[in-house]
């Protein structure tokens, strides 16, 4: 419960982030945030990361749906990571699908805000920060922690 209410809580930040920047910036305006790092800007994207399959919008919001569901199925039955680690790299991934299908769903695109200033980057939101961290983490995670947890499983089946 303590991981859908995680999710729901970075839901809730990734929505509120977006309606003060629909609110308060002009689409296509920027505004200084981090001097010489970041700035916000408001970008309507359509599309996927760096705005590919931007004619597809319902494609991907099926596709955030489907994932939203198996993700949330994933939490609730502890598959396949059921160490806290492992459950909050889900939460994390589930924040971030829920996050951009709301705005695919209801609004037929996805409000981007942090606009990196330092190097050419897509413009990206709270959602897509919890896809990408929650992304690699359930990688190093698969990579370092999985084998070990295998290992441990196989050895108290052995004894």
């Amino acid at each position: 419960m303590l991981y859908f209410l995680l999710a729901a809580a970075l839901v809730a930040l990734d929505q509120f982030v977006k309606i003060q920047v629909m609110t308060h910036i002009p689409v296509g305006e920027h505004v200084p945030f981090l001097p010489y790092l970041l700035d916000l800007t408001y970008v309507r994207n359509t599309g996927a990361a760096f705005s590919i399959f931007s004619e597809h919008t319902w494609i991907l919001a099926g596709i955030s749906l489907v994932m939203s569901i198996l993700l949330a199925w994933c939490l609730w039955k502890g598959v396949p990571f059921q160490k806290p680690l492992g459950r909050l790299i889900l939460a994390l991934l589930l924040a971030g699908a829920v996050g951009n299908l709301i705005d695919r769903a209801f609004r037929g695109y996805v409000v981007d805000m942090f606009n990196v200033l330092f190097m050419e980057f897509a413009v990206f939101n709270v959602a897509d920060i919890c896809i990408v961290v929650g992304g690699l983490a359930a990688f190093a995670y698969y990579l370092f922690f999985a084998p070990k947890q295998e290992d441990l499983h196989e050895t108290n089946h052995n004894s």
